[in-house]
């Protein structure tokens, strides 16, 4: 099966292109699920299908101009979140109406694109990922993972409590900035993969899975980067075999993990809660409470 799978040049770009969405779209996912922004992907995700349209309308690369547009909005739904009156939630509403109305307008205005265009960006589609893309999403990748890298304790302390950051003298509005303008580079590069309509959920319920299973945020960032790896190649493994958008299988099958996870931690939880030792300490103190006989064997 696997073999089958990378004897095709396209399967082989969109298994490379998966890993690269599944390894980014967790770590960037785990600091916004931490600051309460899990719905942020989505209104960034609106925005990037208006720049996908804007860069068919222009004839200049949809990647490249998705990535301006996104980044520009969340900049954009950062200043007004912090320094208007709109709530988050309804300015990232806006984000929503405005980015999906923006999109299929200029969609249908664009010399070249058509309905089978807008669902491939919509939900992603396998066999569009070209060696350009590939390139794109590795270098917008490593980008993210350099972010991360050199902002990762500073992004920790301020999604842990913004009050404590301020209060340790980091520049909270420029980290702020940083998690908004990550997320929109991380929605571009899953777009191809997964589409801009569910980028979100690889973002978020691979994270959600994770923290059924971990308090840690080390282990949970890991957990969830090896849980949404793994759901991008089954997912895009299912959509060939199934003749399926991947987007929707990627994120059913994180789904599916997640359910698991949940029965799972809560069993852990239970056992955690209760207290309760191994069998053989058990069976030791059962052994302990029998009633003896004389000699100091334990009686039938």
């Amino acid at each position: 099966m696997v073999i089958e799978l990378l004897s095709y040049d396209f399967m082989r770009r969109a298994l490379l292109a998966a890993v690269l969405v599944g390894l980014v779209a967790p770590l960037i996912g785990t600091f916004m699920v931490q600051r309460r922004l899990a719905l942020l992907g989505d209104g960034i995700g609106h925005l990037a299908l208006t720049g996908v349209a804007l860069g068919f309308l222009t004839s200049t690369s949809p990647v490249l101009t998705a990535l301006v547009v996104a980044a520009a909005g969340a900049v954009v739904i950062e200043l007004v979140r912090v320094r208007a009156r709109t709530s988050g939630d309804v300015a990232l509403a806006l984000l929503f109406y405005g980015g999906i109305a923006g999109g299929v307008l200029l969609i249908g205005l664009a010399p070249g694109a058509n309905n089978a265009t807008l669902t491939a960006y919509l939900f992603g589609s396998v066999s569009s990922v070209n060696a350009t893309d590939v390139y794109v999403v590795a270098g917008l990748a490593a980008v993210v993972l350099a972010v991360l890298g050199y902002f990762g304790r500073e992004l920790f302390v301020l999604c842990q409590d913004e009050d404590t950051a301020r209060a340790h003298g980091l520049p909270v509005r420029l980290l702020s900035l940083v998690i908004a303008v990550t997320a929109a580079v991380t929605v571009v590069i899953a777009m191809r993969v997964v589409g801009v309509l569910l980028v979100s959920a690889l973002m978020v319920v691979p994270v959600a899975a994770a923290q059924q299973l971990s308090r840690s945020f080390r282990i949970t960032m890991a957990l969830a980067v090896v849980i949404g790896v793994l759901a991008a190649l089954g997912g895009l493994s299912t959509a060939y075999y199934a003749d399926v958008a991947p987007g929707a299988a990627i994120v059913l099958i994180a789904l599916a993990v997640f359910t698991c996870a949940v029965v799972v931690g809560r069993v852990l939880r239970r056992y955690r809660h209760t207290g309760r030792t191994s069998p053989i300490e058990e069976k030791r103190a059962m052994v302990g409470t029998m009633p003896q006989t004389e000699s100091g064997s334990v009686s039938s």
